[in-house]
């Protein structure tokens, strides 16, 4: 699904009035980039983030009513602790019990990435949502119904009139919120960011040093950074699983040279975020590591950093293993994964 076919889901537009209530003051707020970071790709100027819109964005994000049966909200399979994944579960469930075929990614540095999904369907975040909200199997949500909700609900009507004054509820502001707490829900404050950054907290044992160096020589080259990926679409020599069946990135773009290949997640808050892979058929990190070691199965669209001199994947020892595990632990950001901004309370 492109852009284009994305923005005519949102068409037409539900128009209304809000109350205009100039006393709501609404303030800026400051998107601060880490010293060890690049710089982000988000359009601020499209989109400036503030107090009363981050606030509508975070009550949309936990709302159930987005959905038709009143229950699944963005949250429901986005759990903060579990670094905003659905854990347990391989796949997303969503409306009527229904499950999908992806397990839920984390939410993290959005702010950072060029695409997302894991087949790159959309190019703005602030059109991410329409995506899951629309998905039968997930939301199954209707903008029309979601709207005339909004309309009818005092504290939505508050929001809107503090967010976008003299400007009505509608799909298009809704969408901005929630770009707008998106946005802001970073992870830059584990102990590997104390480490990189010089920060009190960041000593890393031995193990873990090593580990990096190791990680940096045979991990680094696709998840790549300090946000852990490059944000590109590869493949990553996964077994294809016949029921599903899942092409990846060309159902997006229809080209051959994409079959089977996925966007590169960040391994950001990784210990966290089992079970693994764009189907959650790894429930651990010694699995993944199996997989890229000894699990490659060939194709015509493997990516070549998985083809070395005639050999399938990636090298490992035991103890190499051992030690990027120890060290991808150090990603693990606690006050990302407890800060009170972004959880529904």
């Amino acid at each position: 699904m492109n852009t284009k076919y994305l923005l005519l889901l949102i068409l037409p537009l539900w128009w209304s009035c809000t109350d205009n209530d100039d006393h709501y003051v609404d303030v800026p707020l400051e998107f601060k980039v880490p010293s060890n970071f690049p710089q982000p790709t988000y359009d601020f100027a499209g989109n400036p983030i503030t107090q009363k819109g981050f606030e509508l964005g975070r009550k949309l994000f936990y709302d159930g009513r987005l959905s038709s049966d009143g229950t699944i909200s963005c949250g429901f399979c986005h759990e903060q602790i579990n670094a905003f994944t659905h854990h347990g579960h391989t796949v997303s469930q969503g409306v009527n019990g229904q499950t999908g075929t992806r397990n839920s990614p984390s939410i993290q540095n959005l702010a950072y990435q060029t695409s997302f999904m894991y087949d790159g369907a959309t190019e703005h975040l602030n059109l991410q949502p329409i995506i899951p909200i629309t998905n039968p199997i997930e939301m199954n949500g209707s903008f029309n119904q979601i709207v005339a909700m909004m309309n009818a609900d005092s504290e939505y009507k508050r929001l809107f009139a503090a967010a976008f004054p003299g400007k009505p509820i509608n799909t298009e502001n809704m969408l901005k919120a929630m770009g707008q707490f998106l946005v802001m829900v970073t992870s830059s404050n584990s102990r590997f960011d104390k480490y990189r950054r010089n920060e009190s907290g960041g000593t890393l044992t031995q193990e873990e040093l090593d580990g990096y160096a190791i990680f940096n020589q045979k991990c680094a080259q696709c998840h790549a950074t300090d946000l852990f990926t490059d944000n590109s679409f590869r493949n990553n020599g996964l077994a294809v699983n016949p029921i599903v069946n899942d092409i990846g990135r060309y159902r997006v773009t229809l080209n051959e040279a994409d079959k089977y290949k996925f966007k590169v997640p960040s391994l950001r808050n990784v210990e966290k975020t089992k079970p693994y892979m764009h189907d959650g058929r790894f429930l651990s990190l010694d699995a993944v590591l199996n997989h890229y070691s000894s699990g490659i199965v060939d194709s015509p669209t493997l990516d070549p950093a998985l083809k070395n001199n005639g050999t399938l994947g990636i090298p490992l020892t035991a103890d190499e293993k051992t030690k990027i595990i120890a060290f991808l632990k150090t990603l693990t950001d606690d006050q990302y994964l407890t800060d009170p901004r972004f959880s529904e309370n």
